[in-house]
Formats: structure tokens, C-alpha cells, sequence
């Protein structure tokens, strides 16, 4: 028996909260779950993949996740609310993300090992760099009237697109880290696999959140 429009809706949306749900209890398990491993304080490493698990899985899902129709923690909130929150949550993930980046490196100095040698040093770099740069473009939609050849809604759109390719190069990253020989001799077996589907899960939410928001939204306006 063939489901009826509003069966449809109601399923699809039922889907959504649930999936958002499921991104806001992993944004945040996920650093948890670093947190007693990593034993922030027993070490210099240490700090690292706590900050890095904090500003891309918790901070930066959050920020994201203030816009989501169906599972903002804010949704009740105006949209300027919303603005400053998501703004908030990005420069504390930004600068979670910097002292992460200074740790180890300042670490590997100590050390003397290599600095950025590794698939996921680089791609660690490259997803802080682009965020420090997605902040900075940020600023264009504060004060729109300095793109004078742009639309505000423009602005949003390839702001938006752009955060979100940001947002899976720090998943990216956050991955290889759990590639790495300090995490895979602490999580073994199917707790590794359950570590990896996490960032998996947010970033499945968070492109489906941008998707309906902006990509198919314009496409149905042509």
C-alpha cells in the first residue's frame, strides 16, 4: 500500500529529529569517550585530542546544529539568537582548535619528531586553516554592504557550503586521528568501529540539514 503525501512528510520529518537527536548525543559522547582516554593533565599530548574532539565534534556540531528546524537546542530563540550563538560556538570551537594545533606541535618540538608528516597532521592543519578562514568570511555576512556585487542571500549560501565542507575536513581529520597508533592501542575491537561511525553520523546529519536548507531550496527556485 502506497504511503500518502502527508504519511511521507510526517515519516521523513519523524526521521530528522531522530537523526538529530542521535548527532546531538554523539557531538557530545564523542569528546566525553576522549576525555577518559586521553586523561587531559597526564600529559602534554594529551590536551590534544580532547581540544581537537571538542572543537570538531562538540562546538562545531553544535554551531551547526542551531539552524536545524527540528532539533536546535535554540529553536524557540529568534534567528538572531541563533546567530550569535552559532557564532559563539565557532570562535570557542576556532580557538579550541588553534591551542589543540599549538600543543602538538610544540609537543613534536619537544620531541623531536617531524611536524605535519602524517595524512592526518595534514588534513588537521588544513581543516584549522579553513576554519580560521570560514570565521573570517563569516564577517562578510555581519556587514554584507562590503560584498556591494553580492546578495545577502548569496552570502549565505556559499557561506554556508563552504562551512560545510570545512566541518567534514575536520570529521576527516578527527577519523585519521582514530587511525593513529596512540588510539587504536586504547580502542580495539568494535569500540573502534563505534568511535569512527561518529563523526560519520554528525557529518551525514549536518550535510542533509545544509542540503534541504540552501542546495535544494535553490534548486527548486529555478
Amino acid at each position: 500500500m502506497a504511503l500518502t503525501a502527508e504519511t511521507e512528510s510526517r515519516l521523513y520529518r519523524s526521521l530528522r529529529v531522530a537523526s538529530g537527536a542521535a548527532a546531538h548525543l554523539v557531538a557530545l559522547g564523542f569528546p566525553a569517550a576522549v576525555a577518559v582516554l586521553a586523561r587531559p593533565g597526564s600529559s602534554l599530548f594529551s590536551w590534544h585530542p580532547l581540544l581537537m574532539a571538542l572543537a570538531f565534534s562538540f562546538l562545531m556540531t553544535e554551531a551547526l546544529l542551531i539552524f536545524s528546524p527540528e532539533t536546535s537546542l535554540l529553536r524557540s530563540f529568534s534567528r538572531k539568537v541563533r546567530v550569535r550563538a552559532h557564532w559563539a560556538l565557532q570562535l570557542l570551537a576556532l580557538l579550541c582548535a588553534l591551542l589543540g594545533l599549538g600543543i602538538i606541535t610544540y609537543n613534536k618540538h619537544l620531541n623531536g619528531k617531524g611536524h605535519f608528516v602524517t595524512w592526518h597532521g595534514l588534513t588537521g592543519l588544513l581543516a584549522v586553516l579553513y576554519a580560521s578562514g570560514q570565521c573570517a568570511g563569516g564577517v562578510l555576512l555581519l556587514y554584507p554592504k562590503l560584498m556591494k556585487n553580492w546578495t545577502l542571500a548569496k552570502l549565505k549560501l556559499y557561506h554556508a557550503t563552504s562551512g560545510l565542507v570545512g566541518y567534514l575536513l575536520g570529521c576527516a581529520s578527527l577519523m585519521l586521528g582514530m587511525c593513529s597508533l596512540w588510539f587504536t592501542t586504547t580502542v580495539t575491537g568494535a569500540s573502534w568501529y563505534l568511535a569512527m561511525l561518529c563523526p560519520v553520523v554528525t557529518s551525514l546529519v549536518i550535510m542533509n540539514q545544509v542540503s534541504n536548507a540552501y542546495l535544494y531550496r535553490k534548486r527548486s527556485q529555478h
